[in-house]
């Protein structure tokens, strides 16, 4: 296995990084590098640019609109995109549904939802979770009861990030209650303009909007809008996690944000002399970069082995517990580094309704926040216990 970069490769990251340079709006560059919460056309408006590119959808292949490119491509593109502070790209349409339409979709499906996908048409959000119905996905409650051209859709989910600017959501539905959990899941499409939809917003432990409740009310889903069979939605919602859990790794933000720490270390000073020559404080950043070059190596590999035609199966699961609880630690110990100038909280601040006039209250604003907000890694998209017990059972065979 080769794991440096070809000549082709490193020519496209020049253009990745060029491009960046010259296409990524100051402001909106400026408020992911601080730490600030990013609007709706903030996301938006970063994505046209991208979709104007022709990089908006970096994982789909030509003969659907995207790129093309390999998973080293889209790996370079990825860190690049970390490193310059542009936002992440809304995973759920183009990254998560986008696929899902492709392999178990309908022709008139794809031919309708992926444009307007690449064309920001549709926000999507995620109808997974329920009160009851977490990691054992299987579990979930909410009912779709077949009425002729349509199914009558009564439940509740929950953790539905970014839903409260969603208009379309793809949602794991029990269509045959007496079948076995996994048999009697369908996977439904759901206009959230239709009545019978309410929806809640959560306001999590950093004081942001970013997760909802979701209630379903007896709405009404047309049969058209399901992919796959009847009975096939478990199949569709283990082939998305998959996807998820290799993005939610956050090798390139991992990356950022340890580059952001070793600076800051460098700058702050603890009797006289910067932080990071603390020996107990350099240990822990030091473990950590190592760390974060072994989960690299453990990412280019599975990159190697999809370019060679291979599809990511319990490695997507170790990828996610190391990247999160590596993202964890970073946040930790940026937040030790920051020290007292971390305890003020400027909710006004981070939410873009003000200004501070201190540059130095600015560029710390955000660290106790996203440090309560790292906590939500190693839970969503499978808890780490659960990943856990994938890696044991289908890698180590136990």
């Amino acid at each position: 296995m080769n794991l440096t970069y070809s000549a082709e490769e490193q020519a496209f990251r020049q253009e990745v990084h060029d491009f960046l340079a010259t296409c990524l709006p100051d402001d909106i560059r400026e408020r992911v590098r601080l730490g600030r919460r990013l609007s709706a056309d903030d996301h938006v408006r970063w994505q046209n640019i991208l979709s104007e590119r022709g990089w908006l959808a970096a994982n789909w292949p030509e003969d659907h609109g995207g790129p093309g490119w390999g998973p080293v491509q889209r790996h370079i593109f990825d860190e690049a995109c970390a490193a310059a502070h542009a936002p992440t790209v809304v995973p759920f349409g183009v990254n998560m549904v986008a696929p899902v339409i492709m392999t178990f979709g309908s022709e008139a499906q794809q031919r309708y939802y992926l444009p307007r996908i690449l064309a920001n048409q549709d926000w999507w959000c995620q109808g997974y979770s329920e009160p009851g119905a977490g990691s054992d996905l299987a579990s979930l409650k909410t009912r779709a009861v077949r009425d002729g051209d349509h199914y009558i859709v009564t439940g509740q989910k929950t953790w539905t990030t970014l839903g409260q600017h969603a208009n379309m959501m793809f949602c794991l539905v029990r269509t045959d209650p007496d079948a076995k959990k996994q048999a009697g899941i369908s996977f439904l499409l759901i206009d959230m303009a239709s009545p019978g939809i309410t929806v809640r917003p959560i306001i999590t432990l950093d004081g942001a909007h970013e997760v909802n409740e979701v209630f379903l009310d007896e709405v009404r889903v047309p049969v058209a809008n399901r992919i796959g069979e009847e009975g096939q939605g478990w199949t569709c919602a283990k082939f998305l996690l998959t996807h998820e859990r290799t993005g939610i790794a956050g090798l390139g933000h991992a990356k950022q944000a340890l580059s952001h720490l070793k600076s800051l270390a460098t700058r702050v000073q603890h009797r006289g002399r910067p932080l990071l020559e603390l020996a107990s404080f350099r240990q822990r950043v030091v473990k950590a970069e190592l760390e974060l070059m072994a989960l690299e190596v453990t990412n280019l590999r599975v990159i190697a082995a999809a370019r060679d035609g291979s599809v990511p199966g319990a490695e997507s699961s170790l990828l996610k517990v190391r990247g999160s609880e590596l993202r964890q630690e970073l946040s930790e110990l940026t937040r030790r580094a920051l020290g007292p100038a971390a305890l003020p909280f400027f909710p006004d601040f981070l939410h873009g309704d003000a200004e501070l006039d201190d540059p130095a209250q600015a560029e710390s604003a955000a660290g106790a926040a996203q440090y309560f907000n790292r906590r939500k890694l190693s839970i969503y998209g499978g808890a780490n216990e659960i990943q856990k017990s994938i890696v044991a059972k289908t890698i180590l065979g136990m």
